[in-house]
Formats: C-alpha cells, sequence, structure tokens
C-alpha cells in the first residue's frame, strides 16, 4: 500500500498539514527506500572458475599395473616424460611391475620371501625389507599390493634423496639413470635403458 499510494499522500497538502517536519522526514526516507529497492539490480550469482583438468603423459599397451604406476608418479609432481620413463624403466627390470614378486621369480606374499629381493624395486636390505612391512602396518594396507608399496615408496629415505633430480625437467636419459642408480643401487643394468627409452617413445600426452 505504501508503495501505491506513497506518492499521493505525499504531495497532498491537507495529509501533510500538521505533521512534523520529522515525521515528513521519515516518510520521505521510507518512500526513497522503497524506490531504490524497486530500482537496484539483483545481484548476479557468483559461480567459481572450475580448474583446467590435468593433463596426463599415457602409454599404449601397458598394463594395469603400469599405466596406474605412470599415473601415481605424475600425481606426485613428477612430469617431465623421460624422468617418467626412467622411473618405469627402471621398476620393470626390477619387478616387471608384479608386487609379490620376490627375487628369482616366484609370486609370494611378503611374509614368504626370506631371501633376495621383494616387490616392485626388490627391497633387499634387512631394514628396507622390513620397513615395508612396517608401512603397510601403519597404513592397515597390504606389503604384497602395489597402492601400499608405491606408497612406500615415498617414505622412503634413498628415494626422497634424489626425488628433486627427477623433478627437474629436460634432462637426458643418462642423467635420470643416473639418480636412478642412487635411489636402487642395482648390481645389474639390464634392459633398463631399453625400456626406458622404449616407454619414452610410446608417451603421448592426454
Amino acid at each position: 500500500m505504501l508503495r501505491k499510494v506513497g506518492l499521493s499522500l505525499l504531495t497532498t497538502a491537507t495529509i501533510l498539514t500538521g505533521m512534523s517536519g520529522d515525521a515528513i522526514a521519515r516518510l520521505q526516507e521510507a518512500l526513497d527506500s522503497v524506490r531504490i529497492a524497486q530500482n537496484v539490480d539483483p545481484v548476479e550469482e557468483q559461480t567459481e572458475t572450475p580448474e583446467p583438468e590435468k593433463s596426463y603423459w599415457v602409454a599404449s599397451g601397458l598394463s594395469n599395473n603400469e599405466a596406474k604406476t605412470l599415473k601415481f608418479f605424475q600425481d606426485q609432481g613428477i612430469t617431465d616424460r623421460m624422468a617418467l620413463a626412467v622411473l618405469m624403466g627402471n621398476i620393470k627390470q626390477e619387478s616387471m611391475f608384479v608386487p609379490n614378486i620376490c627375487e628369482g621369480g616366484a609370486r609370494m606374499n611378503y611374509e614368504r620371501c626370506h631371501r633376495g629381493g621383494y616387490g616392485l624395486i626388490q627391497w633387499t636390505t634387512s631394514f628396507r625389507y622390513w620397513g615395508l612391512g612396517n608401512h603397510a602396518k601403519q597404513i592397515k594396507g597390504n606389503p604384497s599390493s602395489l597402492d601400499t608399496q608405491l606408497s612406500y615408496l615415498l617414505t622412503e629415505r634413498e628415494f626422497k634423496e634424489i626425488e628433486y633430480k627427477f623433478r627437474n625437467e629436460n634432462q637426458t636419459l643418462g642423467y635420470y639413470m643416473k639418480a636412478a642408480y642412487h635411489w636402487l643401487g642395482w648390481g645389474i643394468y639390464g634392459n633398463r635403458g631399453y625400456y626406458s627409452q622404449n616407454y619414452y617413445d610410446s608417451m603421448t600426452k592426454i
């Protein structure tokens, strides 16, 4: 009612007669508020700008364990193509991406491998081997599983000491291979370079 008839009332001399100055001012403020409210544009709905989707290096013909490992390292911030290829090539040489492999090729649970290396990177020394078991207990994981071993890998001093080198982009195969040696301390070079180059050649980014 105030919005429809307020202005005419305000301009009608008979209504204003006898009203105090303060009363007229208050009435005018109320009418002004109504007019302002009518003319204000509604607040635009704020929408968040979606973050761009992250791109990944992928390769055809990978096993599930290989594909998962390749994505895992990228999620940790290692994104250089050759760095990833060398990581993958070294793991393939060590275990062929079989997490429950005991040195010599036998497949068995963690607790049954009593000699030689075990798992993805063939953890061999007692300190590193038992470290895998302790880590599995801490995270309530299976020490013979890929997920637990990838998680453990990141916590080891040996990997932490060279991780920055794999984050250093645009380096040569030899540069990353030297870092991998300090990480794994391999006794046999084997097909590491061959596997690494194959991974590199097969990778594409999506």
